[in-house]
């Protein structure tokens, strides 16, 4: 392999080992837990992040992502008025209290799930798109299935118990980190703090209603997401903050109260704040290095990254960092750009750290040589294999 000097690349080869996999260094109080970076996906902390649990309200962040999604598809609009059937009307738990037959706009039910965790707004948003809220929740799963959350199974639209809903920490994690990179546009829903709806019995507005997410306006860059509690689940949350352009998202689950509930998320968050972050490596089409071409129109061929590699780091782990090009060289010709010529792979070390290999292409085409540049390239071959 082939050592790349830091100073080559400056300093953001310095911090360019990810924190692979997951790098514990703290407890949590959770039953179940994950702590995320929004960015890379990389596992800061997880603890039982598998295992099934309960959902509670936390599920309906997977409604919003539904709701979010027909909106982008323009299938549903924002000053739509929506019908309050007796069945969303009767639903209980958390309400925004919306009466039957009324017609109620959309993004005023989008504000009712999220502040007010609205049960009766889940409903009725879920009847509109699915027809029932059974058609929903099947829609709920295939669109599950194609955000990879494979340990989840959802029954319904509000997460009232049920013994088929049911998510884990890391299914939620991700679902929350789908729902902020597909529709940044209605992320701004969940950092809304309270929503007033209705009229009292005596004619006046309604008292506004806060939002229950301890951590917006206690917790810095704090912007969402959704609280969660039933007896079964305990209180859980999936949370989520920006600094600096670094965004974590943590979900926790099973604590004894809502005071615990916000202590811990805190704690995670600013815990993964402090000890991690996020760097922009290198830009996709940058070129890393070269590989030898054996019987090519040209010499050398570049080495790319297809993609914008952005990495999480933790601020201890930068000791002994080393950054190699790995290839079996020389590469024969032809060889095609955006192909990966001779397994060719960008390797960080570092002491005690998982090895991290990122696949190097080809940057332009190479095409193979003629007949004098063979003979030329068999000879230069022969050379370098036993010379």
């Amino acid at each position: 392999m082939r050592f790349i000097p830091a100073a080559a690349f400056g300093f953001l080869l310095v911090v360019a080992f990810a924190a692979t996999g997951h790098a514990q260094g703290i407890e949590t109080r959770a039953r179940e837990a994950i702590l995320l970076d929004a960015t890379t996906g990389s596992v800061l902390l997880e603890y039982n992040a598998d295992q099934r649990m309960p959902t509670a309200s936390m599920s309906k962040v997977m409604t919003m992502y539904m709701v979010f999604r027909a909106l982008d598809e323009g299938r549903l609009h924002l000053d739509d008025e929506l019908e309050v059937s007796e069945r969303a009307w009767r639903m209980g738990g958390s309400s925004m209290f919306v009466e039957v037959g009324d017609r109620v706009r959309v993004e005023d039910l989008i504000r009712g799930v999220i502040v007010h965790s609205g049960n009766d707004a889940s409903v009725v948003l879920a009847e509109a798109l699915g027809g029932t809220e059974e058609e929903f929740a099947r829609q709920m799963n295939e669109q599950a299935q194609e955000l990879g959350l494979t340990g989840s199974h959802f029954a319904n639209a509000t997460g009232w118990p049920a013994d088929d809903h049911y998510s884990t920490a890391r299914d939620l994690a991700h679902l929350a980190q789908a729902l902020i990179e597909h529709f940044p546009q209605y992320y701004h829903y969940f950092s809304e703090q309270e929503f007033q709806y209705g009229v009292a019995p005596d004619g006046n507005p309604m008292d506004p209603q806060h939002n229950r997410n301890p951590l917006l306006g206690n917790f810095v860059g704090a912007d969402g997401l959704k609280t969660g509690h039933t007896e079964e689940a305990g209180y859980g949350m999936i949370g989520s903050a920006i600094r600096e352009d670094q965004r974590l998202i943590v979900v926790i689950s099973g604590l004894p109260s809502d005071a615990a509930r916000g202590e811990e998320a805190s704690r995670l968050l600013d815990w993964g704040f402090r000890e991690f972050r996020t760097v922009s490596v290198f830009d996709a089409g940058e070129v890393i290095d070269t590989a030898r071409v054996w019987m090519g129109t040209e010499g050398r061929v570049p080495l790319v990254l297809a993609h914008d590699l952005t990495l999480t780091l933790r601020n201890t782990d930068l000791d002994g960092l080393e950054a190699r090009v790995r290839i079996d060289e020389p590469v024969p010709a032809p060889i095609a750009a955006g192909t990966q010529p001779g397994n060719a792979v960008l390797v960080f070390t570092a002491p005690d750290m998982p090895t991290r290999e990122v696949p190097l292409v080809a940057a332009t085409d190479v095409g193979e040589a003629g007949f004098f540049g063979r003979v030329a390239g068999a000879v230069e071959y022969l050379l370098y294999r036993f010379l």
